[in-house]
């Protein structure tokens, strides 16, 4: 281990590495020992030569090395697959129930610059850092011991990854390429290069969410394949539904409009400006035997709210809906498109609350890690204060404990939601 490369942090810099965080920045290092090949292993000391841990190394990227371990440790196949399967523990024990979950969530579970998701009998794996690429066989071969999975599909279609030096991949890794049953193997040397196979589509999966389904299409659906940080939520906001009238905005597959509509909505209208979702979630409402309360519509959220608030002269807006979902995409992908995203955030709420009725709840999200929950309320406040409401907040969300969340990684924490009855 001592013959390594070392990486020298510069005084000060250590004490994030001590308290868990993993990325070193570039501007952080003192000085290299020796010259590391970018991807390769590296140990990592203070300025007084004090051992913090290994990571991986990459001059390519403004992070230069991503620690994965405190300890002095080989990373290697087994060391994937102990520190898996205590990713897994974690999931089994907070999640007892889910069938389809987050396996392995990056830094929430040091293993920064890789996430694998479960969905039923198959998995799919998303790298964004060189030197989880470089090791896919190893992450791989720990996947198959571990879950036996029917297929392991890669999904990193990631913009980050240019920053690694990386090209976007998608394809089959392990498995059954799709529903013909004809099974893929792929040579490690293959995987190790990244050359998944373009041509071969993901399995289609029936995902059972809280004993809801849902068709989900692992090669072009939403993340890797739809939103499993909103699981808990989807059961917790659907208690507020039984009886209500409910608008359900950027629904996508369904999932806050079908936990709503079983739990005993009277109408639930789902809105979202991809006609190919809006056709899932029509089928979806189909499988589960809710069709007969569901609406759908494909149409841009923003214009929607915008024609439902028009008045003409001298008419009075009346409110249809008991209860409102705001879920959509994020604004903003970096701190200097906050303002704009926030005037956005701002423009839903206005428009949602003149269609709430009195006594009804807004249920409303942001996944953006730049909005902060603060931040984010106090422009759902600012809506509420200029169309002269008042809100009481009865529940606040966050992401699904599958996404756990470490404090002193901030980069782990970025779904919050709030749940807001119209007092006035």
């Amino acid at each position: 281990m001592d013959s390594l490369p070392t990486v020298l942090l510069k005084p000060g810099e250590a004490d994030r590495i001590v308290a868990g965080h993993p990325w070193i920045y570039r501007g952080a290092i003192l000085r290299l020992t020796q010259p590391a090949d970018d991807g390769a292993l590296v140990q990592v000391k203070d300025h007084r030569q004090r051992f913090l841990g290994v990571g991986f190394y990459n001059s390519k990227s403004k992070i230069n090395v991503r620690v994965l371990s405190a300890e002095r440790a080989d990373i290697d196949e087994p060391f994937f697959e102990e520190r898996i399967r205590a990713a897994l523990a974690v999931r089994q024990r907070h999640l007892p129930d889910a069938t389809s979950f987050r396996v392995v969530n990056a830094e929430s579970d040091f293993l920064s610059g890789l996430i694998v998701d479960k969905y039923e009998d198959v998995l799919v794996v998303q790298i964004s850092s060189l030197g989880m690429d470089q090791r896919k066989p190893m992450i791989v071969g720990a996947l198959q011991k571990i879950f036996s999975p029917r297929a392991i599909f890669e999904r990193s279609d990631v913009a980050s990854r240019k920053f690694e030096g990386l090209a976007e991949v998608n394809g089959i890794l392990a498995g059954e390429p799709g529903a013909a049953g004809a099974r893929t193997a792929i040579s490690a040397s293959s995987v190790a290069g990244g050359n998944a196979d373009k041509a071969v589509r993901a399995p289609s999966v029936t995902v059972k969410l809280n004993g809801l389904q849902f068709e989900t299409d692992l090669s072009t659906g939403h993340k890797t394949g739809l939103y499993l940080d909103q699981q808990v939520n989807y059961r917790r906001v659907a208690e507020l539904a039984k009886g209500a009238r409910m608008l359900d905005c950027f629904s996508f597959l369904g999932g806050f409009g079908l936990h709503a509509a079983r739990a005993g909505a009277v109408h639930v209208h789902m809105i979202d400006q991809s006609a190919e979702a809006i056709a899932a979630a029509t089928r979806n409402a189909a499988a589960n035997g809710l069709s007969d309360r569901c609406s759908f519509e494909t149409a841009n959220v923003f214009d929607f709210l915008k024609a439902q608030t028009q008045t003409g002269p001298n008419e009075k807006l009346v409110p249809k809906f008991d209860l409102i979902v705001l879920d959509p995409p994020s604004f903003t992908r970096n701190r200097a498109s906050v303002p704009d995203a926030l005037r956005g955030y701002k423009e839903i709420h206005l428009r949602a609350l003149k269609l709430l009725k009195p006594g009804g709840t807004l249920a409303t999200f942001c996944c953006s890690h730049h909005v902060d929950a603060g931040l984010f309320q106090d422009t759902v406040l600012s809506a509420a204060f200029d169309t002269r409401k008042v809100l009481r907040r009865i529940a606040t969300y966050t992401q699904s404990p599958d996404h756990p969340v470490i404090p002193m990684i901030p980069e782990t924490e970025y779904l919050k939601g709030f749940a807001f009855e119209l007092v006035r």
